[in-house]
């Protein structure tokens, strides 16, 4: 298509839409930042674009619980629009706050999707350490189905949370995650083996990161992509010889590609 339209939404609180923003642009998107009041008057605004984006930060204080304020108006005022954008074939990205978001949507894991809560089958909350986590991680793919991630692709971003451990109400959801390749991304070292903390920086069940809808054209995860656009950002860059695109540009431009090749 000629030009892709990304969505980047914005709340009180959320302190990550500009550097997503320009992370899409150098993917290659048209970039527009939207406050959620106007979303709410205006849902149709979601018929011109291809992607949409919850970025990190802290909506609404994080008050009642990370996330929770901001998806209940999502929950109550937008379920029907971004349900049909989802059905769409379109693309939807939630970044640490906006993980959050998704899954207390009941957008992710999305086994029945974007509806009003009852019980919550996954959570986050707070991390095993007890404080805000800020450190470099590694990432393994765990699914080749989810059209941002370059599979066998290990990638290293950096977490900033203090509630991004994934819990799920019961074994038999955690099974159900895996069963469905609803985990997108595992918590792992520079061998790509999973292990207990700092690995896995908070704690979350199974070395979960990330996750990703049935379709795979939904994914959220803790680490924030878009603090990895440029090889300058990596901790040790003055002393890597040979690197690739840097990790966090892949899911942006995996995704611009996605929509260039489909729609």
């Amino acid at each position: 298509m000629e030009q892709v339209k990304a969505l980047v939404l914005r709340a009180a609180g959320v302190n990550c839409d500009v550097e997503t923003a320009y992370a899409l642009q150098c993917a290659g998107a048209e970039v527009q930042r939207v406050h959620i009041n106007r979303m709410i008057e205006n849902p149709k605004m979601l018929d011109a674009c291809q992607i949409l984006v919850f970025p990190g930060g802290f909506s609404y204080g994080d008050d009642v619980a990370a996330g929770r304020i901001l998806a209940n108006q999502i929950v109550h005022h937008l379920a029907d629009s971004l349900g049909k954008f989802i059905d769409d074939g379109k693309l939807v990205l939630g970044i640490c706050n906006g993980f959050q978001v998704l899954v207390k949507a009941r957008i992710l894991p999305g086994f029945g999707g974007v509806e009003k809560p009852a019980a919550q089958p996954v959570s986050i909350t707070d991390n095993d350490s007890g404080k805000f986590e800020d450190r470099w991680i590694y990432l393994e793919p765990a699914t080749s189905r989810c059209v941002f991630i370059e599979p066998g692709r290990r990638i290293y971003l950096p977490v900033a949370h203090a509630e991004g451990k994934v819990v799920t109400s019961d074994e038999t959801i955690l099974e159900k995650l895996d069963a469905g390749e609803h985990v997108a991304f595992r918590y792992v070292d520079s061998q790509g083996c999973e292990g207990s903390f700092p690995v896995n920086p908070n704690g979350s069940v199974d070395s979960i990161a990330g996750l990703t809808d049935s379709t795979g054209r939904v994914l959220g995860l803790m680490p924030h992509p878009e603090r990895f656009v440029h090889p300058t950002q990596h901790p040790h860059w003055t002393r890597l010889k040979d690197q690739d695109a840097p990790d966090g540009m892949t899911i942006f431009t995996n995704a611009v590609n996605f929509v260039r090749q489909n729609f």
